[in-house]
Order: C-alpha cells, then structure tokens, then sequence
C-alpha cells in the first residue's frame, strides 16, 4: 500500500475533556530555512507534537506556523497555516532600519543601531511600532511589504507565540538565536505571552547571544526543558527565574512512544551524524562501521539505516551509506524514510540503536528500545548525557576521540543487546512519565491564558463603572 503524500500529525493521547475556545497562536520552530527546512525529521516530529497538542487543547484554534514552505508545511501538518518567515527574518534582522545599506557602515556605528533598536524595542515599544508601521509603508511601496505586514498582524491579533521544541540555543546555531530572539521580543514587545516547549539549551557561550538572551528570556512565561546538560544553569544565568522552568524531556517522546510495538526486534539501528557542529568527520566512518559490521555477523543481525537529517549541512543518509559499505553494498542509507513516523516504525524492529543524531536516540529510548549514543563534541555530549539522566537505564554515551572508542563501543553494544529486554519496561516508564510532564506543561499554557483572560474581563469590568 502506498502512503498518502500527506501526513497528519500523530494521533496522541486524549488531553481530557476541554472547553473549546477560540484562540490565535503563532508558533515558531527550529526547522531550517530554505531548500533545507523539514529536512531534519527530528525537528519535523517536534512540530507535530506541537501542532497536535494545541489543537487538541483549542479544538478551533488558528494556529500559524512560521515558514518557507508552505507546501511541507501542509504536508507535514495539515491543520496549521504558514506565516512567512524570510520577511518576518528580514524585519528582525539587525539591518532594519536602513535595510542593505547597513553592510557599509563602519562597525561602532553597525553595533550602535542594533543596540539602539534592542533598546528602542523594550523601553520605547510605542515609538518602535510607530517606525515599524512607517517602514512597512515604504516596503509596501516597493510591492515587498505584504508578507512582512502579514507578520505583523498576526502578532498584534495573536494570543500567544509559542516556540517549540528545538536544539537551537547552542553556540553551533547563532543567526537562528538571533532571529527567535527577535521574533519572541516582538511578541513580548506587544503584551503577547511567550512560551517555549522542548528547549535543549546549550552549550552557549556566545557573548552577543546571552546578552539578547538576558533581554528576552526573563520575559518568557514558562520554559519547558528537554534536559540537555547544563540548560538550567546556562537560563538561570541570564535571569530566568527556577519557577519559570521546567524539565518535561523532549516533545518528540509521545510521537515515537505511541507507535506499536513489534515483536520482532531483532536489528542494529546505524546513524553517524557527520557535520560541522557534531565535530565528526569522514574518517570515524569506517572505524565505526567495522565494529557495526563485525558485531552484526556475530549476531545474525540486520543493519538497519535509521537517519534523521538530509540536508546540505547534515546528510546522514549519505553517512550511512558509508557506515553500509562491505556489509550491504546496496542500502539506501533510508532514502525512502521520509516522515518521522517511517523513521520510527524502522527503530522499532531494532533490538539497539547506535546513533550520532539525538533523535534517533530519542525515537528509540521512547519505545523502549536501549542506545549507544556517539558524540565527538560538547553539543552531542550535553545532548546524549541528559537523555541518560532522564531515562535512568539503557543510554550510554561514546566519545570517539577516545583512543580506545571502537573496543568500548563494541563492549557498549554487547552489553546493551544483552540487557535489552531486562532495560525495556523502566523505558517506556520513563517515556510515559515524560509524556505526562509534557502534556501537563501544554495544559499550563491553557491556564495561563485563561487566568490572563479573566484578569483583563476585570479590568475592563471596572474601567466600564468607572466612565459610567
């Protein structure tokens, strides 16, 4: 049977009974931009999760999505709308104000007017709307201003921004700190209620980053954690209060976890993430595909290619491919795995996952399923030991500059195939307990819009006995 181009957002879990109400929220994600976006399955499944979980909170809400790809978007989750995201980038942009002339100015005065519009933004937001609504005049003269306009309507008519789950505050994802911080500044800017679901936060150490940051994320209402090492300390740094934040793990969990098990587990799942950021390069590959290679001959065992990103900067098909070669000459690397729920119904004949790419980790923990995680830097590290703190059992990590790393990963595997069954149920345990935390924090949302609601019905209760 053929599967239908579209693909719905996952069916989840009942929320309880909710009174619909309707409700406008924008939602900004950590997808990548351009020919690259929904090219990383991870941050695809992240947004269906979303998607899936306001709706089922607001039965007939608008929910707007900002994007490039309007068509992916449809595909990937039908009931949202696309919000254009390039002018909306264009607008946060540090160039703003004189658009491309900004490039030729001298660096003191470049810094000067970002710091200005920063400043102008949260101590003058009346007379920063006031330039916005001038320079989108201008805009619109020269025919370029309607999506840019579009942008902003929705954030004036909007009931909350909601960012959901990513990876992106990370040193290794600058221009989009940059662009999610302006867009949640703008929203915060306007008196909307911001909050962030499935956050990995670090490693950030970027000056310019932080400083913004200590602008914004004070500001946000609730920051809901994936569990990368080190992320609250790094938020407590810039002034995010504790009671702002909690650890849910990521959002990603219940799409994976709602999947129906098989019962015949009997694969190695293979991923090697091999990019600038995960610090991995060409040559670990055959060094890990020899000890993949030699432990599934001595176990009768598949290889199964289970890759999570495909894009210029990332292709881990194409790593895979690699990782294949001298075992299964003719694999794919998972060409065909275009959807998370193909990636995850793959996991699910694995008895263990070696991975370099967090979500694979994530797909498989969630169903129970014990990793070896491959890191070569910090990111990967933070990324691949949180999972191990917030699932107790059947997570390991492997650093591969480690001189000894092909004898430990082949000893890490063993034990983590014998030990498969026994780590199973505390898994899913984990994974159902990280669900409920999730869905509890979503609901949170819920009430604090409803409890803003009742508050402003007051207020303007007592201005209208007032002017009688």
């Amino acid at each position: 049977m053929i599967e239908p181009a579209v693909e719905t957002a996952p069916k989840l879990h009942k929320q309880g009974n909710l009174n619909p109400t309707t409700m406008h929220i924008v939602v900004a994600t950590a997808l990548n931009a351009g020919q690259a976006e929904y090219k990383n399955m991870g941050d695809v499944a992240m947004l269906q999760v979303t998607v899936t979980r306001l709706s089922e909170l607001w039965p007939d809400a608008r929910i707007q999505v900002l994007t490039d790809s309007a068509s992916n978007l449809a595909r990937y989750c039908p009931t949202a709308t696309a919000l254009s995201r390039p002018d909306c980038a264009c607008w946060l942009s540090d160039r703003f104000f004189i658009g491309r002339f900004h490039r030729y100015l001298p660096k003191r005065l470049a810094v000067f007017l970002t710091s200005l519009k920063k400043f102008v933004g949260f101590r003058c937001p009346g007379l920063m709307k006031a330039f916005i609504d001038l320079r989108l005049k201008f805009r619109d003269s020269t025919g370029i201003g309607e999506n840019l306009r579009s942008f902003t309507e929705s954030i004036k008519t909007c009931d909350a921004m909601v960012v959901c789950g990513s990876g992106g505050f990370a040193d290794s994802c600058r221009e989009w700190n940059f662009f999610i911080l302006g867009a949640m500044a703008e929203a915060i800017i306007r008196g909307k209620m911001v909050v962030m679901f499935g956050q990995g936060i670090g490693p950030l150490s970027d000056p310019a980053v932080l400083s913004w940051a200590r602008h914004v994320l004070p500001k946000v209402q609730l920051i809901a954690l994936r569990g990368t090492r080190g992320d609250r300390e790094i938020l407590e740094s810039v002034g995010v209060q504790q009671s702002r934040m909690i650890t849910t793990g990521d959002d990603a969990v219940e799409l994976a976890h709602s999947v129906p098990s098989v019962r015949q587990r009997d694969a190695i799942g293979v991923n090697l993430r091999v990019a600038f950021y995960s610090e991995v390069n060409v040559h670990v590959v055959e060094e890990v595909g020899s000890v993949l290679h030699n432990f599934a001959r001595q176990q009768h065992a598949a290889l199964l290619p289970v890759p999570i990103a495909f894009h210029e900067c990332a292709n881990d098909r194409e790593t895979i491919r690699r990782l294949m070669a001298g075992f299964d000459d003719q694999s794919d690397g998972g060409s065909t795995l275009d959807t998370p729920r193909k990636i995850v119904e793959q996991i699910a004949r694995c008895r263990v996952v070696v991975t370099g790419a967090y979500h694979a980790a994530v797909f498989a923990l969630s169903q129970g399923i014990p990793v070896i995680g491959l890191s070569n830097s910090s990111y990967y590290d933070s990324k691949f030991k949180g999972l191990e703190t917030l699932f107790e059992s059947g997570c390991v990590t492997i650093a591969l500059d480690d001189p000894n790393f092909a004898k430990k990963l082949h000893v890490a595997i063993e034990e983590a195939w014998g030990s498969a069954d026994k780590v199973r149920l505390p898994l899913l345990n984990s994974a159902t307990q990280q669900i409920e935390r999730g869905r509890s924090a979503y609901q949170s949302l819920k009430s604090l819009l409803e409890r803003r609601a009742q508050r402003n019905s007051l207020f303007d209760s007592v201005r209208a006995e007032r002017v009688v």
